[in-house]
């Protein structure tokens, strides 16, 4: 039997200087529950993740001499005193979280920023940092190392030069280098996914929306929307040199710096119609909401080739609280996903996940009975990016979760074909051999 290791709770002095507590175990939170971390749900900090503090926020730890659950209100004297800020991991993409930071919450002054917040502590025993996660994605390709910024202008640069009048290319010229968006940066890299934002509207208005924030008191959206709807040609401009010459090639619209794609469906289907007959070759992906059923068939038909649908749960009263939808309905989510399948699409949830909500038993459930009704393909685990406090005030939710890895190991032991993931694939690789047996995943690969 291996020896059990030590976490130690991670705090940050008045600076930002980030060190391990001496005198207090590692806590994280399962909705606003604190608890230790079973050592199933730790992983060394992945490569490429960060750390940052959360300001004004007391991290909460258990004492290792008595068990008890201390909030730290302030440094030791010893330590030079002041004040003391809880910290956060920010885990690099395929690493979803099984729990979030222990820290009194309420006691913070400012909403959080749009960041998927990850409990985070020190392996005394390794002398490195540990965080909650697991590994759901095989896909290396989203490593930060792959997205060199000083190889990218000049490809930017040249492409902007050889397309001038298309205002597409202009928009993701900004999303790769101002907003850093690896799926932008991948279109001028020439390589694997690519993103096709097209619409300027939204029929929901999401709580972590981070394009466009209209409540005053609001966080501000970390990138601009998009102000136009590209034509068929710039689509296509865009679109068709990807998917002849790609390396795994993937393009895909519904991005973060636009509305809802299905509210441009018709605009889209034609441009599908026109790829297609320019070239078989790649794959054609819609991410969305899914909120008009009649919109998918259109989209099937015209040939694309895999829909990812974005909820935060699969039942309508945490769904309808964060999405606060707009002429549309729960049910025309579930009606959507289940003519997805029908059409033959590669169907999969965008599941925005939350610990305390994502792994409540009521979820779980209903979780796998939309999974077998409908025969949902996979489930991408995301990270949602929110103030953890405000997520869980507005859910109205109670109590804790079963804890996230023992949520997946459930639904993997009932429907051993479902498969997880982060990113969406190449159509050459929706049913992976050995998809049904691989899990869990290791951490490094």
């Amino acid at each position: 039997m291996s020896k059990q290791k030590t976490f130690l709770t991670v705090v940050a002095d008045e600076s930002g200087e980030v060190f391990e507590h001496p005198d207090l175990l590692m806590a994280g939170m399962n909705g606003m529950s604190a608890r230790l971390p079973h050592e199933d749900e730790l992983i060394p900090l992945p490569e490429g993740s960060r750390l940052f503090t959360i300001p004004g926020t007391p991290p909460i730890g258990f004492d290792r001499q008595t068990g008890k659950q201390t909030t730290l209100e302030e440094l030791p004297q010893n330590w030079g005193g002041g004040s003391v800020q809880a910290v956060s991991a920010f885990v690099t993409p395929a690493f979803t979280r099984t729990l979030l930071p222990a820290a009194e919450y309420t006691k913070k002054a400012v909403e959080l920023t749009l960041w998927s917040y990850t409990a985070v502590g020190w392996c005394v025993e390794e002398e490195r940092f540990y965080v909650a996660a697991v590994r759901v994605d095989r896909n290396r390709q989203w490593e930060p190392q792959h997205f060199d910024d000083r190889k990218l202008e000049p490809l930017v640069r040249n492409r902007i030069s050889n397309q001038p009048d298309n205002r597409l290319v202009e928009q993701l010229s900004r999303c790769a280098l101002d907003y850093h968006c690896f799926a932008a940066k991948n279109l001028f890299f020439g390589r694997w996914e690519a993103p096709l934002p097209c619409s300027p509207a939204c029929n929901a208005q999401c709580l972590g929306c981070i394009s466009l924030q209209d409540e005053p008191k609001a966080c501000q959206a970390s990138q601009d929307r998009l102000t136009f709807v590209p034509t068929v040609k710039e689509l296509c401009e865009v679109a068709v040199p990807h998917l002849q010459n790609a390396e795994n090639a993937i393009v895909s619209f519904g991005q973060g710096c636009e509305g809802d794609p299905i509210l441009q469906a018709d605009r889209i289907a034609e441009a599908v119609k026109e790829m297609r007959r320019q070239t078989t070759r790649g794959t054609i992906n819609f991410n969305s909401n899914a909120s008009i059923p009649a919109a998918i068939d259109k989209l099937a038909e015209a040939g694309i080739d895999s829909i990812r649908i974005s909820l935060n749960s699969v039942q309508e009263s945490f769904y309808n609280a964060y999405y606060r939808p707009v002429n549309y309905c729960f049910d025309n989510v579930l009606e959507s996903a289940r003519r997805a399948k029908h059409h033959g699409l590669f169907t999969m949830l965008n599941y925005l996940v939350f610990p305390g909500i994502t792994d409540r038993e009521d979820e779980l459930e209903k979780l796998m009975e939309f999974i077998e009704a409908v025969g949902i393909d996979m489930i991408q685990l995301r990270n949602l990016s929110i103030d953890p406090l405000l997520y869980w005030n507005s859910m109205k939710a109670e109590g804790a979760g079963i804890g996230m890895k023992k949520m997946l190991d459930r639904i993997k032991q009932d429907i051993p074909r479902i498969q997880y993931g982060y990113f969406n694939r190449t159509k050459e690789n929706f049913y992976p051999a050995g998809f049904e047996t691989d899990w869990p995943l290791p951490a490094f690969l």
